[in-house]
């Protein structure tokens, strides 16, 4: 039984991974191919931006409403009809032959991915419950997901250059046909007992929330922050919020239930949560860009330098597990997050000298993944362990929700940052001599790791590179903050650690 048992794990974590390399290569792999589609479409500068924000925001957007879905209707089936749904999307992808229909088909493909992402920490969460095997799950999750990021780049310019365009979404039918058939043997179905009614309230108010955050920091300078567009969903986001705030208050079984964040312990593994997702995560989206684009490497190399970024988060949870036995989270979760800073200031450190290469890099890569594997598994066994029994599933959806929604956004800021950093950089190099539009499309194309985009405003290659360091700079330089502050936060949230037995108390009436 046991054997088996094993045996279906490797199964269900083949399945978690294949959907997780088709969720990175749909964000990484598109910007290769946006000259093409421009010609081929063909699509303006406004069309190219929504095929490739439209899957960002439809992902970031429903990412916890997704959760609850599978909390409440099974994991398993949750994940294998958001399965389907990827492959249909990306067949209408593949086959559209106009920028709105792409567009359309990309969002489709960004509500189905929050699907397959919302499941993949609840299965793993729920089929590795602990030991040495679940932290070498979650590590083999995180690890396959940066390269399917990492590679997604030159798997795109890969599939153009030997195929078409149309094969760059073509290609997860195929994938997305085996994640389904491991996912239907191996994935054991699991929901959350007490989910028997839907937070429908909740869900669509902190969906309309968090989409027009995600919605102002991605698009923001295209449709101008003072301008009435803006204004419209600030102001609708801001009502949402607050709505949301009134409704988990009321609601019998809340998504949130606000009582929790009496529970020191619990507070500070949320900050945890979000601290690995301020940083780590949502960096791994841009480092290939820098890689491939500044430091010029092949794939293998870029995808090599991704790994060590990662792979010591497949070392380090058992020696995270031991630690938090012996010292508690209130040591272990703030020292990870100080790792993950220290990682980020190191690379910002050597980014901006002439000695970048993958091996100066790579101290603040192990550093940061370390400083990951500190944190990753202890956040949740924190936070689950925090509540009573009974309560474990809400505490692993607030847990889960807090990282979602912070990668969610952060994937957003790191975004503007860059943008707004290399914008600057390119304006500054060219002495005033750009217009406002052309030097919007400039830093675009710059960040996005197209760097032949800068000529057309009479910008050089190395200039654009120069620029695009500037900008990656500074989203180091925010994620090594991010990752300082929220280790100090939680440090001073867990505090002197209660019995965990008081600490429950104020949920006891719930």
């Amino acid at each position: 039984m046991v054997v088996m048992n094993e045996s279906r794990n490797k199964i269900a974590l083949t399945a978690v991974c294949l959907s997780a390399v088709m969720l990175g290569l749909e964000i990484t792999s598109i910007p290769s191919i946006l000259p093409t589609l421009e010609k081929v479409l063909p699509a303006n500068f406004r069309q190219l931006q929504w095929i490739m924000n439209a899957y960002t925001i439809a992902m970031c957007s429903v990412l916890v409403a997704m959760g609850a879905l599978a909390d409440r209707f099974g994991r398993k089936r949750v994940f294998l009809v958001s399965i389907v749904v990827f492959g249909i999307a990306s067949l209408i992808c593949g086959l559209a032959n106009s920028s709105t229909l792409l567009i359309t088909a990309r969002f489709l493909q960004g509500l189905s991915a929050a699907g397959m992402l919302a499941c993949q920490v609840a299965i793993l969460s729920h089929q590795f419950q602990g030991g040495p095997e679940r932290g070498s799950a979650f590590a083999w999750w995180g690890i396959v997901f940066g390269l399917g990021l990492g590679f997604g780049p030159i798997v795109g310019g890969s599939i153009v250059a030997v195929s078409s365009w149309n094969w760059v979404f073509l290609i997860h039918v195929i994938i997305g046909m085996a994640t389904f058939a491991f996912a239907k043997r191996g994935v054991e179905e699991s929901s959350d007992p007490h989910a028997i009614r839907i937070d429908i309230g909740g869900m669509i108010t902190l969906s309309l929330a968090v989409f027009a955050l995600v919605y102002l920091i991605t698009m923001g300078r295209e449709i101008g922050l003072s301008g009435p567009v803006a204004i419209v969903i600030g102001l609708a986001g801001v009502a949402s919020a607050l709505l949301f705030l009134f409704i988990e208050t009321r609601v019998a079984r809340p998504m949130f239930d606000f009582k929790a964040f009496k529970i020191r312990s619990f507070s500070g593994a949320l900050i945890g949560a979000a601290g690995m997702n301020f940083s780590f995560w949502p960096f791994i989206i841009y480092f290939p860009i820098y890689l491939q684009s500044v430091l010029q490497y092949s794939s293998i190399a870029a995808g090599a330098t991704v790994m060590a970024y990662t792979l010591p988060t497949i070392v380090m949870p058992p020696a995270a597990e031991k630690l938090l036995a012996k010292r508690g989270p209130g040591f272990v979760i703030p020292l990870g997050l100080f790792c993950i800073a220290a990682g980020f200031i190191a690379m910002r450190f050597v980014v901006a000298t002439e000695y970048a290469s993958w091996a100066t890099l790579l101290p603040g890569c192990i550093l940061a993944g370390i400083g990951l594997g500190l944190t990753n598994t202890p956040v949740t066994n924190t936070a689950t362990g925090s509540l009573p029994p009974e309560r474990a599933g809400m505490a692993s959806g607030m847990e889960f929700s807090a990282r979602m929604i912070s990668l969610a956004v952060n994937i957003a800021v790191m975004g503007f940052v860059l943008v707004t950093a290399v914008s600057k950089e390119i304006y500054r190099l060219l002495a005033d001599k750009a217009t406002a539009e052309n030097l919007r499309q400039a830093a675009d194309g710059v960040a996005a790791g197209n760097i032949s985009v800068a000529e057309s405003i009479g910008l050089s290659a190395d200039s654009a590179r120069e620029a695009l360091t500037h900008g990656i700079g500074w989203v180091m330089t925010y994620g090594g903050t991010s990752a300082c502050i929220l280790g100090m936060l939680a440090l001073l949230t867990f505090g002197k650690q209660r019995k965990s037995i008081d600490e429950k108390d104020p949920l006891s009436a719930t």
